[in-house]
């Protein structure tokens, strides 16, 4: 009896221990973040950055929001900060560039594209990024680095690169096709989604009509703003941006250019969509993170750039937005789910370009060209009628001039007469 007193003593005290031993464990799996270490826990709470709001400027879809499992990038900044995160979307280099000019708003941080980099710089417009504030700029990788729209690396850290892409539904298109020209082909008509951004739209022009992307002469943006016209008449392209993505994968059109990334999250969809690189030329793109001159928030802006290129924050946001990512803890990740995408990562682009800053001159030109072809006002339909009411209007002119001619001879003629009548009584 006593012998089975202690081997019961014993046997509960082993289940108390092997008890409290389970509970310290589950405490100290508790205790561990779902993605952060301690070390960078602690870092983000140290920045002093509570109460705080940071405003950023992003493009659409291009930040992982906690859909599908995916991580919630601004709600773990806020987490890890203390910061409020005020985020809010542009659609294109234009529009962002327009709100931030116009007044009226404060952002911290925006992530323009190259040649707007550009711009922003030559227009004083973007405040020099303290690195010492941004140490995860260090994994960056070198050919992102230094980049020749900002070459001191000053104002900017790359955040995404592609290129642009012709999208193409299988289903409704019979020849893979290899060239930009099946844009205007009318057998597409009303079956085509064209960028609703003037830089993108005319470059895929200017491609076809063998130009400079970054041309100053205007004659080439007026001939590549009457291609564009041509294409109204002959497709009636829609112009879309995001709007891209529910029309293509709805299957309803058989063509869309957009950009690389982007297809391969549209093919997840709708696996009858293909791509091609045209041969004509594409344009290479990179947005970077920048901090605009009407940031009210500076240190939460650095803090902003940096943790977006935490590992594991870079890795999951690639995997929600699949654009090439310049962190190399992404680039050397074989887990990646656009690890070696043909799309993603060409192994070689035909004829590649990039965007520059224009002179305001062109920029001008550009944008009133814009306007006419999405008008119509360069149509051939538009060009005919105004044709007419040139002829119409030169007629009644000629009509009217001739009147007067014959009025005028008329009382010349008539005053004659009299002037005979007179001198003969």
């Amino acid at each position: 009896m006593k012998i089975l007193k202690k081997s019961l003593i014993f046997l509960f005290c082993f289940i108390l221990a092997f008890s409290c031993f389970a509970v310290l464990a589950n405490a100290d799996e508790e205790d561990e973040d779902e993605y952060f270490s301690e070390e960078q826990l602690e870092y983000y709470k140290s920045l002093g950055l509570q109460g705080t709001t940071v405003n950023v400027y992003n493009w659409g879809d291009y930040i992982s929001d906690g859909s599908e499992g995916s991580m919630d990038v601004v709600y773990e900044f806020e987490r890890l900060t203390g910061a409020r995160v005020n985020y809010t979307n542009f659609d294109s280099n234009e529009n962002m560039y327009s709100k931030l000019v116009g007044g009226g708003v404060s952002y911290d941080v925006i992530t323009p594209s190259d040649y707007m980099i550009q711009r922003l710089i030559d227009e004083d417009l973007l405040l020099p990024i303290n690195w010492d504030n941004v140490p995860n700029a260090e994994l960056i990788a070198d050919e992102y680095k230094n980049l020749y729209f900002d070459p001191d690396q000053k104002y900017s850290l790359c955040f995404n690169t592609g290129s642009t892409v012709l999208i193409y539904n299988t289903a409704l298109v019979d020849e893979e096709p290899t060239s930009w020209d099946v844009l205007w082909d009318e057998q597409y008509r009303d079956k085509v989604l064209m960028f609703n951004n003037s830089r993108d739209a005319f470059a895929i022009a200017q491609a076809v009509l063998g130009q400079d992307f970054n041309t100053t002469d205007e004659q080439d943006w007026t001939a590549a703003a009457e291609l564009l016209a041509k294409q109204k008449d002959a497709v009636n392209p829609v112009y879309v941006m995001d709007e891209v993505f529910n029309l293509m994968e709805s299957g309803e059109y058989a063509f869309a250019t957009y950009y690389a990334g982007d297809y391969e999250l549209m093919v997840e969809n709708n696996e009858d969509l293909d791509f091609c690189f045209p041969e004509e030329g594409v344009n290479i793109f990179y947005d970077a993170f920048c901090i605009p001159t009407c940031a009210q928030n500076k240190e939460g802006a650095e803090a902003f750039i940096n943790f977006m290129h935490e590992p594991q924050v870079a890795f999951e946001n690639t995997e929600y937005i699949y654009y090439a990512c310049p962190n190399t803890t992404v680039i050397e990740n074989e887990e990646s789910s656009i690890y070696g995408s043909e799309a993603i990562y060409p192994d070689e682009l035909p004829a590649p370009q990039y965007f520059e800053n224009l002179p305001q001159n062109i920029l001008e030109l550009q944008a009133t060209l814009w306007t006419s072809v999405k008008s119509g006002n360069l149509s051939e339909e538009s060009r005919n009628k105004n044709k007419r009411i040139y002829i119409e209007f030169s007629v009644l002119v000629g009509i009217t001039a001739v009147g007067i001619c014959a009025k005028l001879i008329s009382n010349r003629r008539k005053n004659k007469i009299e002037d005979l009548s007179d001198l003969y009584g």
